[in-house]
């Protein structure tokens, strides 16, 4: 057994409930009867709308694209008509533009046709990359073809994948890994190809023992020859999945402060990123779908679910059986790094893990007090960061002097919240600080 390798300053170890999912296998839903599509599904210029109203579209068409600056087009995920060009609920923005589609039933599923992807220049994977819309599925979802284009005076040795999934409840990578091994390993391929490279590392936490034990059987049948690809064995700790920590924790090199992973020669891609690279490359299709994990006690019937981009949260609830009693918060995403919902009419986008229905058992709603200057928050931040000081000067109306303390390096992971005896919302505070910062 390899020595299991972890990154050395800070972190938590939460519950990990998992164990209601990860034995889920992924389940296709039906699609609803129509999708709401946001048009801002990435970080950078959210698309703008290549359709127009009571338009026909066919499954895999591009009904947004960027026209200037960072980011990639959108894709139907159905074949159907435009029923309307306006606003759907945010997540995080509270509203945002969308495309929404009527479900044209008595259409035939698109047919991709697999090619020999080894004939291809980088080149020309990277604009198949680009032109099926993929982006980060794992984290906050920075266009593909840009992270796989580093700047010319940071050369990449080492491609990382990350397979850590340490949010508690979520299991969608796991099921991946466990049901498309080959898949994913191929998808590495293809990176490493586009990278001039040949090293790959996979780093899955050791909660997930099936996982690793079909990775490195998938690994170790396309390694030898041009590629190295080893699956690494992490400790279970939480924020384990984060880009530097396992950077870090698999190379030992250290990213210093707002640079990027190239800066050390790396680049890290999420392993259901690297099957959407494979379905893009080998077969064509573009990033329409994705599967996410409904967990948490407040819904009938927890799943690991493959839906629709644009799919609503009430059509999956429908789907599943309805709510629970006791139900006190929905959440997108996972309970540390997610965002509470105020309505089951938020669409999933591509970036959405999960999606989680937690009853009063399952959340604390005790009231924050003031900051008793215990010192936990600095023990837990992965980054070495001062979240009690940034909380302080926020409450004093002093959020542009909190650069000081680090606020810009905040990836807002959330050990420092969830260790704080006194319950201060510590993430919500530092997103504050960087918004009044950046405003100055």
């Amino acid at each position: 057994m390899k020595s299991l390798l972890t990154f050395p300053k800070g972190g938590v170890h939460p519950p990990e409930c998992k164990a209601q999912t990860q034995g889920l296998g992924i389940e296709i839903m039906p699609v609803p009867d129509e999708l709401e599509l946001i048009l801002g599904q990435h970080i950078g210029a959210p698309c703008t709308a290549t359709v127009a109203k009571r338009d026909e579209v066919i499954e895999g068409a591009v009904i947004g694209e960027v026209q200037k600056g960072l980011g990639v087009p959108l894709h139907s995920p159905v074949a159907g008509k435009i029923k309307n060009l306006a606003t759907s609920v945010h997540a995080v923005r509270v509203s945002a533009p969308s495309i929404t589609i009527e479900v044209d039933r008595e259409a035939a599923p698109v047919q991709y046709q697999k090619v020999d992807w080894q004939q291809l220049a980088g080149a020309d994977l990277l604009a198949k990359i680009h032109d099926a819309g993929i982006i980060g599925i794992g984290g906050a979802g920075f266009p593909t073809h840009v992270k796989l284009n580093p700047p010319a005076d940071s050369p990449v040795d080492t491609l990382v994948l990350n397979g850590a999934e340490c949010e508690p409840y979520i299991t969608a990578d796991h099921r991946q890994m466990l049901e498309n091994p080959g898949q994913i390993v191929e998808g590495a391929k293809i990176i490493l190809k586009i990278l001039g490279i040949t090293r790959c590392f996979i780093g899955i936490e050791n909660n997930k023992p099936d996982a690793i034990r079909e990775m490195t059987k998938a690994a170790e049948q396309a390694s030898g020859g041009e590629y190295s690809i080893t699956i690494q064995p992490l400790q279970v700790k939480y924020p384990q999945g984060s880009e530097k920590q396992l950077i870090q924790a698999i190379t030992g090199r250290k990213v210093p402060a707002m640079a990027l992973p190239s800066a050390v020669g790396v680049v890290v891609q999420n392993v259901t990123t690297a099957k959407a690279i494979y379905d893009a490359v080998v077969y064509g299709k573009p990033l329409y779908e994705k599967v996410v994990t409904i967990a948490g006690k407040g819904i009938a019937r927890q799943a690991n679910l493959q839906v629709k981009i644009g799919t609503k949260v009430r059509d999956i609830v429908k789907y599943l059986g309805g709510l629970q009693p006791g139900l006190a918060k929905v959440v997108m995403g996972g309970p540390m790094m997610g965002f509470a919902v105020s309505s089951l009419d938020v669409p999933v986008t591509k970036t959405t893990s999960a999606v989680l229905f937690l009853t009063e058992d399952e959340i604390d709603t005790k009231p924050h007090s003031q900051c008793i200057r215990c010192g936990w928050c600095l023990d837990a931040c992965p980054m070495g960061l001062e979240p009690k000081e940034i909380g302080i000067y926020v409450e004093a109306n002093r959020a542009q002097d909190t650069a000081q303390f680090g606020v810009f390096d905040c990836f807002e992971c959330g050990s420092c919240a969830y260790v704080c005896p006194a319950k201060r919302p510590l993430v919500q505070f530092i997103r504050l600080a960087k918004m009044k910062a950046k405003r100055q």
